[in-house]
């Protein structure tokens, strides 16, 4: 990999930033001083240090955010708040969501750089399970237990797969979806005549969020945790 985009990926500035440090001398390479920019490092085996800190690459990002209401799931948007402006830390690395989460919905959202592991979680050939617990206007059913699992047909006349529904309270409920079409948990309780009036997601695969985190709040996923996301069935 280049160095200065090694460098800039580790978060010690923009390109242009990194390429000027590098000139200046302020680049050891196992040990020798680097003034070329495009010079080519190992990053996993060089020893790589800039202005006396040693550089410890990481290729990917994990970060579990617990996302406000009002936040768009988005990497850019011209008139929103996104969940990547939440976490402004890593702007050095280009992070994304891993799926969508309503702007009215919180609860967590998964970024990272990693493209495999989104594609795998969102796939809905993977059928990975996204839990939400719902807090609903009118009240609950067993009927609406069997519906939702025999599938429901949405207003544009596509048909769920099979979902679980949990009745935790005569109005609050888990779901867990095998999919993720636009605001689907929304629009499968309106085809049952019901309003959602909260909305948060609490799983992800076998991710569960982590409630220490306050709305807004985020950290790196630990290597248990990432390794478990990774896991096939």
């Amino acid at each position: 990999m280049r160095l200065d985009k090694l460098l800039a990926h580790s978060g010690f500035g923009s390109r242009k930033q990194v390429k000027e440090l590098i000139r200046k001398g302020l680049v050891l390479v196992n040990g020798e001083v680097i003034k070329n920019d495009d010079y080519h490092v190992d990053e996993e085996s060089d020893e790589i240090f800039i202005d006396g800190f040693q550089v410890d690459y990481q290729e990917f990002f994990y970060i579990m955010l617990n996302k406000p209401t009002g936040v768009v799931s988005a990497s850019f948007d011209k008139y929103d708040s996104t969940v990547v402006d939440l976490v402004s830390e890593y702007d050095f690395v280009k992070l994304f969501p891993v799926g969508r989460l309503d702007k009215d919905s919180e609860g967590l959202t998964l970024l990272t750089n990693d493209g495999k592991l989104c594609h795998n979680l969102i796939s809905p050939k993977k059928k990975v399970e996204k839990e939400y617990y719902v807090k609903v206007k009118n009240k609950l059913s067993d009927e609406d237990i069997v519906k939702f699992k025999n599938g429901i047909t949405l207003d544009d006349g596509y048909t769920c797969q099979s979902s679980i529904l949990k009745i935790l309270d005569d109005y609050i409920a888990s779901v867990i979806i095998y999919e993720g079409k636009f605001h689907q948990v929304k629009r499968m309780f309106e085809a049952l005549g019901n309003e959602v009036l909260n909305l948060k997601r609490v799983r992800i695969k076998n991710l569960w969020l982590d409630e220490t985190l306050p709305l807004g709040g985020y950290r790196e996923l630990s290597d248990e945790e990432i390794a478990k996301l990774k896991e096939e069935k």
